[in-house]
């Protein structure tokens, strides 16, 4: 396939935009002899004027030879050997240049066979994501045509669909995460691949499709790209649970969650939602039909024990068939959606005074229920109560600390 060369002139890409410690990783690897491009979804992002989250460089310089170079570095992976440098809170992925077979509808297990520029672009997923930068004269590399489907916002994969779905299944979720996230228009071959290979999805790495769920879940268009996977029967087979639920009348209340969070916490400046409280904005609706069809309709108000036993049946029934939630996660998502019940409890009687609980995932049940107060206003009210039994020690704390001393006593006369 033949090399074409954007100048700045054309791709307007501006060098200050990308993170400075990266131009040094590079810079250091071509002043020791290698070959280092920015690479994948940073250009993409770059090129579309979006700030990206990851600079990540492919190199020439095989991964020992990273190490050596790089004093800051470690290697990770079996399957995919890689360098990750580190610059404080940074983390810099670094990828040696790959080669292989890319005609294969086995599913790809090792991938360690060093290669050149051109073979690694080969092997990736999508053409927006296939090209190369050059900062050492702000050049853009274009082996497979992704910078016209950049321009004409098109989403095609990089060789034949059906072949590379196989080889790796969780492309199909990362084809949906672009469609959800900049609106692309999907190659019809690519469509129709999706379609057909989809159950292959259960054969990936459940860790690496639960990343990439989770993912998506902080990337501000949850919503679309839930209702994505549930158009094309992929979250049919990944969380069965929740797509019956979406398929129920309920179900709308976990796009408006979904919505909630993409426009309130991911389009303005605030920090990252904490994952456990995305999980919840997926489970808190299926828990409430719960609690409602085993207790209120038989006129029962459960205790708490009662609520997190079924929070935690909850998780389970929904994680059981593919997917397995880390341990600790688990943990804080059952007690974010069972101490929704301490914030809002079902017997309405007034509580005169609020007891802050010692439960170190109090906070994230907390801020759970703001999203919740965003959706049902009269919620407002109670989740000012919580926050203000929150604040009252700290006010009270800060004006001791600024109450004067009081005098001394004088000495009495003889002393």
């Amino acid at each position: 396939m033949q090399q074409k060369i954007y100048p700045f002139e054309e791709h307007q890409l501006p060098i200050d935009k990308v993170d400075p410690d990266a131009l040094f990783v590079m810079q250091k690897l071509r002043q020791a002899g290698y070959v280092a491009y920015l690479v994948g979804g940073s250009v993409r992002d770059l090129l579309l004027n979006k700030t990206p989250k990851d600079f990540d460089i492919s190199t020439s310089a095989e991964p020992e030879q990273i190490r050596r170079l790089f004093r800051n570095s470690i290697l990770i992976g079996r399957r995919f050997r890689l360098a990750h440098i580190r610059f404080g809170q940074k983390t810099f992925e670094v990828s040696t240049f790959r080669s292989g077979n890319n005609e294969a509808d086995t599913l790809i297990v090792r991938d360690n066979e060093w290669g050149s520029p051109e073979e690694d672009v080969l092997r990736r997923d999508f053409t927006i994501n296939g090209l190369y930068y050059d900062s050492s004269n702000q050049t853009v590399i274009d082996y497979v045509d992704g910078y016209p489907d950049l321009e004409k916002k098109f989403l095609r994969t990089i060789g034949q669909p059906f072949l590379r779905f196989k080889q790796d299944p969780v492309r199909m979720l990362r084809l949906l995460k672009f469609r959800a996230r900049f609106n692309f228009e999907i190659d019809h071959d690519a469509h129709i691949a999706l379609l057909e290979t989809r159950h292959e999805i259960t054969k990936s790495s459940p860790a690496r499709i639960l990343e990439e769920l989770l993912r998506m879940l902080e990337s501000g268009s949850s919503r679309s790209f839930f209702q994505l996977l549930t158009d094309y029967g992929l979250l049919q087979l990944m969380l069965p649970e929740i797509a019956s639920f979406l398929e129920q009348k309920e179900g709308e209340e976990i796009y408006s969650y979904l919505e909630e969070v993409d426009t309130n916490c991911y389009h303005v400046n605030m920090p990252p939602v904490d994952r456990a409280i995305l999980l919840s904005c997926l489970l808190f609706p299926m828990l409430q039909k719960r609690i409602q069809t085993r207790y209120i309709d038989r006129e029962k108000v459960p205790h708490l024990g009662e609520i997190q036993d079924d929070a935690h049946d909850l998780v389970s029934d929904v994680f059981k068939v593919f997917l397995q939630i880390p341990r600790k996660l688990r943990m804080e998502v059952v007690s974010v959606l069972t101490c929704q019940y301490r914030l809002t409890p079902i017997d309405k009687k007034k509580v005169k005074n609020l007891r802050i609980p010692n439960d170190p995932d109090f906070f994230l049940a907390l801020q759970f229920l703001e999203i919740r107060s965003f959706l049902e206003p009269g919620l407002q009210k109670i989740w000012e109560e919580w926050q203000g039994a929150i604040d009252a020690p700290k006010t009270a704390a800060k004006k001791r600390r600024k109450r004067k001393p009081s005098p001394k006593t004088p000495p009495k006369s003889g002393e």
